[in-house]
């Protein structure tokens, strides 16, 4: 499957993966609207958070609105998803996220926008055998 691979190495801190993948899906410039998030730790050294399509949040979902689609990547049927928000506590990356503007939480669906866009290389979607795994190890 194809998964949004991250390099914290790479990363200049600019935040534009951010504000793309806000406008992308949101419409809007708004950080907290992310799929990927970006965070500063101490003066120079920075984080990328993105989903790992690990499925972990499928089981959790008391209605079924998190499934994989064809292709491997986990997505949340809006129609179906109520706004329990219990897929956003549970997910052990901490990569399932909520905005109160919006009824359904939402997640990296590794659409690849924000790699297109990374001046730095720090993002690239790559092709990998088993999703959890392959993307922790290649992140660390």
């Amino acid at each position: 499957m194809k998964v949004l691979v991250t390099n914290d190495e790479l990363c200049v801190g600019c935040f534009l993966c951010e504000e793309v993948c806000a406008h992308a899906w949101f419409k809007q410039v708004n950080r907290d609207k992310s799929a990927i998030r970006i965070a500063t730790i101490g003066n120079a050294e920075v984080e990328m958070s993105v989903c790992t399509q690990c499925g972990e949040c499928i089981d959790v979902c008391p209605t079924g609105a998190i499934n994989r689609d064809k292709q491997g990547i986990v997505r949340i049927d809006k129609k179906l998803c109520v706004g329990c928000l219990s897929c956003v506590g549970f997910c052990p990356n901490l990569t399932m996220y909520y905005h109160p503007d919006n009824a359904e939480p939402f997640k990296c669906i590794s659409c690849g926008i924000c790699v297109k866009e990374c001046p730095a290389g720090a993002l690239s979607i790559e092709v990998v055998e088993d999703a959890p795994q392959s993307v922790t190890e290649k992140r660390r």
